[in-house]
């Protein structure tokens, strides 16, 4: 069992959606995918010619930015708000489909981007896929 999992069955207010598995699928996707955007960016950087990467890199901290945000806001379960959830989730999932789509571009030949797609892929599904917020709201 993570710790998501774990803090979110724990807390006194009890978790704000019915689909708890769905919601620290989330969680944990959103946090792992910035991790990975932020470890891409950098590897970018790395890279001969920066300057046909600035794209990815922006994209890359961008997306890990909002990644955090959603996956901290999701964590908060005590007076949760599912509007705000939800324009959350919404955000990080273009957010992951535009930095994932940036780094499919240059996936055959660097594989951090190809690893890092792979984790905006997971992410945008993750966020697309918690029905239950739509529901109860």
């Amino acid at each position: 069992m993570s710790y998501a999992q774990r803090m979110i069955e724990s807390n006194p207010s009890g978790p704000a959606v019915a689909d708890t598995a769905a919601l620290v699928e989330c969680i944990e996707a959103c946090f792992d995918c910035a991790q990975a955007c932020f470890a891409c960016a950098d590897a970018c950087l790395g890279e001969g010619d920066i300057q046909t990467l600035a794209r990815c890199i922006r994209l890359n901290l961008d997306c890990a930015n909002v990644c955090e945000s959603t996956g901290k806001i999701l964590t908060r379960q005590t007076a949760f708000d599912l509007e705000m959830a939800q324009v959350t989730l919404d955000g990080c999932a273009q957010a992951c489909r535009l930095c994932g789509d940036e780094c499919e571009e240059h996936a055959g030949h660097m594989e951090h981007c190809r690893v890092c797609a792979e984790a905006c892929r997971r992410c945008e599904r993750a966020c697309d896929g918690l029905p239950t917020l739509r529901d109860s709201g």
